[in-house]
């Protein structure tokens, strides 16, 4: 597929303009800064006020909570290695053009995240017989398809006691950063980023599937506007590289000095751990098998790939493509649908050699 032509708009600007995407170059760090972590913000960022903050867990419980930061954290701890994607990653890069934040490749970060697990402030909650999902409630509120709500989200019962769900109130060593959620956000190992809702607020045990309008109308596979779609839930293998070489600060089409080069990057999955990581640099018409390393040691990070290139003079497209242990592959071509998410094709890295 070529570089798509379509026009961004003034409105998409203005999303790409409050959001950010990891520059590329950061997958050579195995836990990336979080200034360069992706970030996407639904409406505005709160102003929260640790002093005042309380988490409310209500609902279908025997014991309602209201609860300080200090009393979370006072609570069981678990750190762990975690990467996220926004199910929007490679939105950019479909056709026909899907109006949204117009991410292309790098809507993807890894953090260590420090949190306490879910599961035992609802065992300690204890959640009534006929609650049959959990609904998180984020503090940030704004006016969306033309329902006014704040952010919110659910989860099924299965889901909400899986271990390694966390409360997380510090990443990479510090607490949240206001952009990532300070002081409390919910994280969802596996999952792409919309359900690790931020401004985290309010937890609330319910009795039917939750209908609001960021689970039963976004972040939903559809291809008719009017069909219910498919839920989003866990990412879909991926690998990306690090561009080699030097940029061209407009285009920012590499050049790569010919010789031997070393390819890398980092590859992940939501749905299995990966297994292997192929690499073309003949735009996908052979491929190679690269050297795959579990660098992080977490089953919710990724991996590091690196692949030995002996680069000749001319015009190259280079690919990268993971498979994971559930045998799902990348595809070679995107998979258009209405909302423009989980584009999981391959990147395609076109490198003059000189």
């Amino acid at each position: 597929m070529s570089d798509v032509e379509t026009p961004i708009s003034l409105v998409e600007l203005r999303l790409a303009a409050r959001n950010h995407a990891m520059p590329l170059e950061a997958l050579r760090y195995p836990i990336t800064p979080p200034g360069l972590h992706y970030l996407l913000t639904h409406y505005d960022i709160p102003t929260v006020h640790e002093a005042t903050y309380r988490l409310e867990v209500d609902g279908l419980v025997a014991t309602p909570l209201s609860l300080s930061l200090d009393e979370l954290r006072a609570r069981p701890a678990v750190e762990t290695a975690v990467t996220m994607e926004c199910a929007g990653n490679g939105r950019a890069l479909i056709e026909p053009h899907v109006v949204s934040q117009p991410w292309l490749d790098e809507a993807v970060g890894t953090a260590i995240w420090r949190g306490t697990p879910l599961r035992g402030l609802l065992s300690e909650a204890g959640m009534t017989d006929d609650a049959v999902e959990v609904v998180f409630t984020g503090l940030d509120h704004g006016l969306e398809g033309g329902i006014e709500q704040a952010y919110q989200r659910s989860l099924s019962l299965i889901d909400v006691h899986r271990p390694e769900v966390l409360l997380a109130y510090e990443m990479n060593g510090a607490q949240l950063a206001p952009q990532h959620g300070f002081p409390l956000r919910l994280l969802v190992p596996g999952w792409y980023g919309m359900t690790s809702v931020k401004w985290l607020g309010r937890i609330t045990a319910v009795d039917r599937p939750f209908e609001g309008y960021q689970q039963l109308h976004s972040y939903r596979l559809r291809q008719e506007e009017d069909e219910p779609g498919e839920p989003l839930s866990r990412i879909l293998p991926r690998a990306l590289m690090a561009p080699p070489g030097f940029p061209e600060f407009l285009t920012r089409s590499r050049l790569v000095p010919a010789g031997p080069c070393e390819l890398e990057g980092r590859a992940w999955s939501g749905l299995g751990v990966v297994e292997s990581v192929e690499v073309s640099t003949d735009g996908g018409r052979t491929w190679s098998a690269a050297e795959l390393e579990d660098d992080l040691g977490s089953s919710w990070a990724w991996k590091r790939w690196t692949f030995e290139w002996s680069a000749t003079p001319g015009e190259h497209e280079l690919r990268c493509r993971a498979r994971d242990a559930a045998g799902n592959e990348q595809p070679l071509e995107p998979v258009w649908n209405l909302g423009g998410y989980a584009n999981n094709a391959v990147q395609r890295v076109p490198v003059t050699v000189s």
